[in-house]
């Protein structure tokens, strides 16, 4: 394990600012919880931690790391979110695409973004499998 620190970290969607100024320091071993309203940016700092979001300016650093740049698969990072949505009955590749199903995306692109994301998390090799066989983990 090692400490986590957000040194004034920004991360803006076009106008909308999603993190301002975020300073935060979690030494090695320490636990913490992030606690706040629905859309005050606890799963945006999260996700640019993870490297699952590009910060627009500062530095995120894992123990004496700057992280901005190193690919999310490369991070010993991992998330588990509160309510998570997986359905059993369908392939990782699967579970990735629906999203991309329901908004009509065209099945290239669809193969496309799903290829590129799974790139990111180094999860390639998982695409295939069901999720249905560790339900009974994920459940528990």
């Amino acid at each position: 394990m090692a400490g986590v620190k957000f040194d004034h970290v920004w991360k803006r969607f076009g106008d909308f600012v999603a993190l301002n100024d975020l300073n935060l320091e979690i030494e090695d071993k320490e636990f913490l919880v992030l606690v706040g309203p629905s859309g005050c940016g606890k799963t945006t700092a999260l996700r640019c931690l993870a490297g699952l979001e590009e910060v627009t300016d500062g530095s995120v650093m894992i123990g004496d790391t700057i992280v901005n740049d190193i690919a999310p698969k490369d991070r010993d990072i991992a998330m588990v979110f509160q309510s998570y949505a997986l359905y059993p009955h369908m392939t990782v590749f699967d579970n990735m695409a629906f999203g991309l199903k329901l908004r009509k995306v065209p099945k290239e692109k669809i193969k496309e973004k799903v290829q590129q994301a799974a790139e990111i998390l180094g999860i390639e090799h998982l695409l295939k499998r069901g999720v249905a066989r560790n339900w009974a983990k994920i459940k528990t």
